[in-house]
């Protein structure tokens, strides 16, 4: 078969997975094919990369911004992403969450959040922007590090009665790669010892300050032949037993916060219940927030930790109220401020709150002067030809002839998400015909069964109500 654009030929050229019930199991999500903003070595975006089609502009801007955050340049700043709905805003954020990976702190969030009848509005945004902050503790301990190779409790008399005896101290031996070494350990050891089930053979690590026993897993020598077990075999530890071992644990201020501010009830049973009944959210006074500030900056200037600003997405940001944008700016002079990217699909409309100010996007204009703006475009045929190919590979579905240009038409005539939710209820009636790929008819079916947006508002009457009725 000769080399052609038609949906056939680009559907051969990457083949769906085969929908049976393991492979299916999981929920596609709309963007579960976003996986970054595809961009080149030098930082240009071509047509289309890591799930991303077209938006070239916007994915280059967003890539800038990336490495303003990476490189910690581009705290307490925000970014707005502005244009139609279907354009791909989300889509964007949840791409720059991708390429900023795990390790920086993404708190995605609506603008109606705000609303709660448990928390003050100002609140959420607070909890939100502390849960954005990373702190990166370093921490080196000195461990005993090994396979278990002797176990030996020793018991004596106890001394606090004639009957029976008590563990005096236990005797366990540890091998590396390098050499072996005997420890006599507490007995309040021997107890975590026995919570964390280690028997002979085990790789353990013993903290040497707190005494703190952790089973790393099953030593590889033990490994055996069964097709599926539930142990983890690891390899002989190498260097010494006794050792320096560097610990990172990553956190936010948002957890501080919520550790400190959990009040320690007592255990009598009135103490208990009250905080069963108790509601499961706590607001964190701003006096707190200081001392846990207080902290961090002694954890930073001691080289113990490091501040890892991370980026709170708010989505929808026209549903926040005036006292929100107001409290947003304070939040974005703090000195402990992430980056902020908003997204909306507003254009001159008035701010939330308010009954006569008027303003671009609904955002205030001193916040809007903060903003530097990122605009998303439409799609064109093509466009949409490409997306709509992209989500059937995805989901698994084969487009017969002239299907893709059949929804690429419906897509630039109504919308791209309308397109797309075409797609799996065409292969339910496909399905339901006894084929395993989508025909022309099956969407011009579903085109009859669910309308449009512009469809259904074409319908509707200078009085308000649908035309057709009697």
């Amino acid at each position: 078969m000769s080399a052609s654009t038609s949906a056939p030929v680009a559907h051969n050229a990457v083949p769906p997975p085969v929908p049976n019930a393991a492979a299916r199991s999981s929920r596609i999500a709309p963007h579960s094919h976003i996986k970054g903003l595809g961009l080149s070595a030098d930082g240009s975006a071509p047509p289309d990369g890591s799930g991303f089609i077209g938006q070239t502009n916007a994915r280059e801007a967003c890539g800038v911004i990336v490495d303003l955050i990476k490189s910690r340049k581009f705290s307490g700043r925000a970014l707005l992403l502005v244009g139609a709905p279907g354009t791909g805003k989300t889509a964007l954020a949840l791409a720059i969450s991708q390429e900023l990976g795990s390790k920086v702190p993404f708190c995605p969030m609506v603008g109606s959040e705000v609303y709660s009848t448990e928390v003050k509005k100002t609140e959420v945004l607070a909890e939100a922007f502390r849960r954005a902050i990373g702190l990166r503790i370093k921490e080196t301990k000195e461990v005993y590090e090994g396979e278990v190779t002797e176990l030996t409790p020793t018991e004596a008399e106890n001394p606090l009665s004639g009957y029976g005896k008590t563990v005096s101290h236990v005797v366990v031996g540890l091998k590396t790669v390098r050499g072996t070494k005997q420890l006599r350990l507490d007995p309040i050891i021997y107890e975590a010892i026995l919570k964390e089930k280690i028997v002979v053979g085990d790789v353990i690590y013993v903290e040497h300050q707190t005494g703190a026993v952790k089973r790393v897993g099953r030593s590889d020598a033990y490994a055996s032949s069964y097709d599926l077990e539930a142990e983890t075999y690891v390899p002989l530890p190498k260097g010494d037993v006794h050792k320096r071992k560097e610990l990172v644990q990553d956190v936010t201020l948002g957890d501080l916060d919520a550790a400190n501010a959990r009040p320690q009830g007592g255990q009598d049973i009135m103490s208990v219940m009250g905080s069963l009944v108790k509601s499961g959210r706590t607001e964190v006074t701003e006096k707190l927030r200081r001392e846990v500030n207080k902290v961090v900056k002694g954890y930073v200037d001691q080289g113990v930790a490091e501040v890892v600003p991370g980026v709170v997405f708010i989505d929808e940001v026209h549903m926040l109220d005036i006292e929100c944008f107001t409290y947003l700016n304070a939040l974005l002079e703090s000195p402990m401020a992430p980056t902020v990217i908003l997204a909306t699909n507003r254009g001159n409309s008035l701010v939330r709150g308010t009954t006569d100010i008027v303003s671009p996007h609904g955002i205030p204009v001193d916040l809007l002067d903060r903003c530097m703006i990122v605009k998303t475009d439409g799609y064109t045929r093509e466009q949409v030809g490409k997306v709509v190919q992209l989500r059937a590979n995805v989901e698994g579905l084969r487009l017969g002839t002239g299907v893709l240009d059949h929804l690429a038409v419906q897509g630039e005539k109504s919308s791209l998400r309308y397109a797309l939710q075409l797609l799996t209820p065409a292969s339910i009636l496909a399905t339901l015909a006894g084929r395993t790929q989508l025909e022309v008819e099956d969407i011009g079916e579903m085109g009859e069964l669910f309308l449009d947006a512009k469809t259904s508002a074409s319908m509707i009457g200078e009085d308000g109500g649908f035309q057709g009725g009697s």
